[in-house]
């Protein structure tokens, strides 16, 4: 995006700055605001006004110390908005209502009958109300709805370009909700979402670049590279899964052969574990679990080459982008060191340099307020996308009453 250097760009910029600094560090006054970030006290003030008159802002309260009255400090006001998350799983959806630091309100879970476009839609739309209910927040503003899911994602255009696991190729998905809600909606990879959450309010709060790896039904792991996602050029930055593990092996979901996912996202795990134990499909995850759980030598010994496996290529991408931390999501992170002792111990001899911290995600919902992240990204960065209002002249914020 090119930036015209006139007052209103000037002003927004000087807004982005301030609010990501009061996201990092919590409440300061104006005078330390000025201080840290550089700007002219007028500057601070005009854009404090600004906030405090939209709401998204407060003043805390003044503390008398030795030397008087300390000037008054502002915080986020995290409360003045909500946000919706969608996160599209094969057969379900979790869905979360947050306020503006992706704080869960309430949370549950939908099942998809079938993966039809169509069909997907009417149940999400569907669920906004009560999700609104439940957050009990009547006074509160629905300020946008963020949808997740798999697949190579067009940012700008919020169309699935192509998802493997629910079969789609080009579907307007953030349109065709947005015309039913009438508030913006976004469309975002998973992955990319998550570590959107991450950066934003996570483990990555303090990093500008990190890389956000997940290992569950695929693998995946994002970028944050001087502060911003990488998408790469066509939206499809991040499928760390396909990169070549073993040359024509296991058939992968992407159709090719030998990808890193088909041997070591969880479900393939479970595959490994069943033929190496002769068990039948009547034993899935749970089963697997507990058979961890009583050291089982089988899934011990498959869990440890996961470990070894991922990060081997786990170094590689450290040495191509050098980030300063490894968050991990997903459901493999149940396996804990019996996963990350191997992946930490293998990166660490593969490495160019000391090799990054490993920073494992323990939190719930953590997906799905990944897809409410996508909303509130945009409070905190004007050069995003505004979201998707379809074809409708969507509102940019609708009462939740």
């Amino acid at each position: 995006m090119k930036l015209k250097g006139d007052q209103s760009t000037s002003r927004a910029m000087n807004r982005r700055l301030i609010l990501n600094l009061l996201r990092r560090e919590g409440p300061k006054s104006r005078a330390e605001i000025a201080t840290i970030t550089g700007l002219s006290p007028a500057a601070v003030t005009f854009v404090i006004a600004d906030l405090i008159e939209e709401g998204h802002v407060a003043e805390g309260k003044a503390v008398a110390g030795l030397s008087g009255r300390r000037p008054i400090p502002v915080e986020i006001n995290y409360a003045n908005g909500l946000a919706i998350g969608f996160k599209l799983m094969v057969g379900s959806a979790e869905c979360v209502v947050t306020d503006l630091a992706t704080s869960p309100l309430a949370s549950l879970r939908l099942t998809l009958a079938d993966h039809d476009p169509e069909n997907v839609i009417k149940t999400l739309a569907a669920a906004v109300p009560s999700l609104l209910k439940s957050a009990g927040r009547p006074n509160a503003r629905l300020a946008g709805i963020g949808i997740s899911m798999p697949g190579v994602i067009d940012n700008e255009q919020a169309t699935c370009v192509r998802s493997h696991r629910y079969n789609w190729d080009n579907v307007p998905l953030a349109s065709m909700l947005a015309q039913k809600v009438k508030v913006p909606v976004w469309l975002e990879d998973d992955t990319n979402a998550y570590a959107i959450a991450q950066q934003l309010f996570g483990l990555g709060r303090q990093h500008r670049n990190m890389a956000v790896l997940a290992i569950g039904v695929g693998i995946s792991c994002a970028l944050i590279i001087e502060g911003k996602l990488y998408r790469g050029a066509n939206g499809a930055a991040g499928k760390f899964g396909h990169v070549v593990h073993e040359e024509n092996g296991r058939l992968c979901e992407c159709g090719k052969r030998g990808c890193l996912m088909a041997y070591y996202s969880q479900p393939s795990m479970l595959r490994t574990w069943r033929e190496r134990t002769n068990r039948d499909s009547s034993h899935g995850l749970p089963e697997m679990l507990d058979a961890m759980n009583e050291n089982e030598p089988a899934i011990a010994s498959i869990v440890q080459e996961a470990g070894i496996g991922i990060g081997k290529a786990l170094a590689n991408l450290v040495n191509v982008t050098d980030p300063e931390v490894i968050v991990v999501g997903g459901e493999a992170v149940s396996f804990g060191d019996a996963l990350f002792g191997p992946l930490r111990s293998t990166m660490a001899i593969h490495t160019f340099r000391p090799a990054p911290p490993l920073l494992p995600d323990w939190e719930d919902n953590s997906w799905a307020r990944g897809a409410a992240a996508l909303v509130t990204q945009k409070f905190f960065d004007f050069e995003t996308s505004g979201g998707t209002t379809g074809s409708t002249e969507g509102l940019a914020k609708t009462s939740v009453a």
